[in-house]
């Protein structure tokens, strides 16, 4: 198995969208012996459900009671302390560890069958013949079509141990159905969706998560881009849910100079833990840009505070998620765990950057209701800010606690009904689907473009627009041709493009005319003018 952006089983998506709440590298002091000793309340709740399960009237199922005993416990504490049952670990584990064993496709269901998008470049199933437009019929004895199928279990039949075979029952237009045997192996789940110059000088790249193999992949997109000429870096963190913390201080280290505080850590008991750059970097010089947005969170708040609060680059965008609290994972003994917030993080000039949550989960996960409401999504004057978390860089910068990282220079969200239905779409997949509709139709065609050849061409013209537009009518979704005819192309060839070539000629396409990519070329051009 593999992963697309738009189109992914729904354990992935599930991964993906479990970042906010990850943890830290941090060891937990407390001995086993002193975790699990006895005490009078836990022999309360374990006898309460012993009483349950032999002397309740009906049969009840106990399992279900711990869940919601556990949830409603969790609750209590924080929005970040979480259970994750034994069903949703397995995706959550492999997403953040950066690859799982499968058989290297992106695919989604569609018309009840899994139809390939693409396949993984190297990955065992292009090994074996597979391509876009494929349809999997059968794995083994496992039929893989019909209305009943849900895409983790489709999921489940495809993955296997490492090395293992799998025979797949394939239909290709023009060819029929055809069997081929597929050895599964490992499948990168990457988290840097893109990795290119903007000009012969600025290098871009995109990270959507930090997993374990995120400072690795960024490691070697930086390396390309410094052989490149790049003197000035793009980091793109928007909708960067966070992750695990070590691949963003590995990543914070390749900016700062030697001694130099990324963030620090207090738990309860006043401990502290700081976070030094060795100062082994590799751009400790260079001109740096971060993108950020109400989306970002946790570690990529980490990453972004270390580059503003120590003077090093430039924050753009808007105000983060403000999540300052770390977790840990730990195991409850039955394939499932329990991510527990150990500690709060502080940014180098000391600031938390958590916001409240003591009106409960639901009002703190609304939050972005309140931003919307007040304006401060289209307006930097309406973010609301507090004298008593009023913070100063070295260079005497002022910066706030209390609430997500606020950017050195604001950018308004795309309010209009335009961008809003076009971002929707994106994401829901809507788009993805018409365009592979699209490709579907002549296959052979344009898998024989080239990349050069793709890019030069007006494949994405009036008629491709129309049939979209035309796509979405039969299914009540009213679109004017004259608002979005432009913006549709550029989305419609920035799916296509992904679907044909991978993400980074997704993101090269859909950047151009970004608002904040072009703040970051008016501030580069205003410097050398300087």
């Amino acid at each position: 198995m593999g992963t697309s952006k738009k189109y992914i089983p729904f354990w992935i998506g599930l991964a993906m969208g479990a970042g906010v709440f990850l943890g830290s590298k941090l060891n937990f002091q407390d001995q086993s012996d002193t975790l699990f000793s006895s005490n009078v309340k836990k022999e309360k709740l374990n006898r309460l459900i012993d009483y349950i399960d032999y002397e309740y009237v009906d049969e009840i199922n106990t399992d279900s009671i711990v869940d919601v005993t556990v949830n409603r416990i969790l609750e209590n504490l924080d929005p970040h302390s979480v259970y994750i049952s034994p069903e949703e670990l397995e995706g959550v584990t492999e997403s953040m560890q950066g690859d799982f064993i499968g058989i290297g496709v992106s695919y989604y269901p569609y018309r009840d069958t899994i139809s390939v998008i693409n396949t993984i470049k190297g990955g065992p199933s292009e090994k074996s013949g597979i391509k876009a437009g494929d349809r999997i019929l059968m794995a083994d004895q496992d039929t893989l079509f019909g209305e009943n199928l849900l895409r983790d279990e489709l999921a489940g039949k495809l993955k296997g141990a490492l090395n293992s075979q799998v025979q797949l029952k394939v239909f290709r237009k023009g060819k029929g159905v055809f069997d081929v045997v597929v050895k599964r192996g490992k499948v990168p789940i990457k988290s840097v969706d893109a990795s290119y110059m903007l000009t012969d000088k600025i290098g871009y790249i995109k990270i959507n998560r930090f997993a374990e193999t995120t400072y690795k992949e960024f490691k070697k997109s930086l390396n390309v881009l410094l052989k490149a000429g790049m003197n000035e870096l793009v980091l793109d963190l928007r909708d960067n849910g966070g992750g695990f913390i070590t691949p963003a201080l590995r990543i914070a280290d390749e900016f700062l100079e030697e001694e130099t505080l990324i963030m620090f850590t207090k738990n309860k008991k006043g401990a502290v833990e700081k976070n030094y750059a060795t100062g082994r970097g590799s751009f400790q010089e260079g001109k740096i840009s971060v993108l950020i947005n109400e989306n970002s969170a946790s570690a990529s708040e980490i990453l972004a505070g270390a580059i503003q609060d120590n003077d090093r680059g430039t924050i753009i965008g808007r105000r983060s998620y403000g999540k300052g609290l770390v977790q840990r994972e730990m195991s409850l003994g039955d394939g499932s765990a329990v991510r527990l917030t150990i500690s709060r993080y502080y940014t180098p000039t000391g600031r938390s950057i958590q916001k409240p949550y003591g009106n409960g989960n639901k009002a703190y996960f609304n939050e972005y209701l309140e931003r919307y409401k007040n304006g401060e999504l289209q307006s930097v004057d309406s973010i609301q800010v507090a004298d008593s978390l009023k913070f100063k860089t070295p260079k005497g910068r002022i910066v706030y606690g209390g609430g997500g990282i606020i950017p050195d220079h604001f950018v308004a969200k795309d309010s209009t009904r335009v961008g809003e239905t076009l971002n929707y779409m994106l994401r829901s997949g809507f788009i993805g689907r018409y365009v592979f509709e699209a490709l579907d139709e002549k296959r052979a065609t344009y898998n024989k473009l080239s990349l050069a050849e793709f890019k030069n061409s007006t494949i994405v013209d009036d008629e491709f627009v129309d049939g979209f537009l035309l796509f979405a009518r039969r299914r009540d979704i009213q679109m004017n041709a004259s608002e979005f005819a432009e913006p549709l192309k550029r989305y419609l060839k920035a799916t296509m493009a992904e679907q044909l070539f991978g993400t980074n000629v997704f993101e090269k396409i859909l950047n151009k005319n970004d608002a904040m990519i072009e703040r970051v070329l008016t501030l580069s051009h205003n410097d050398q003018k300087e």
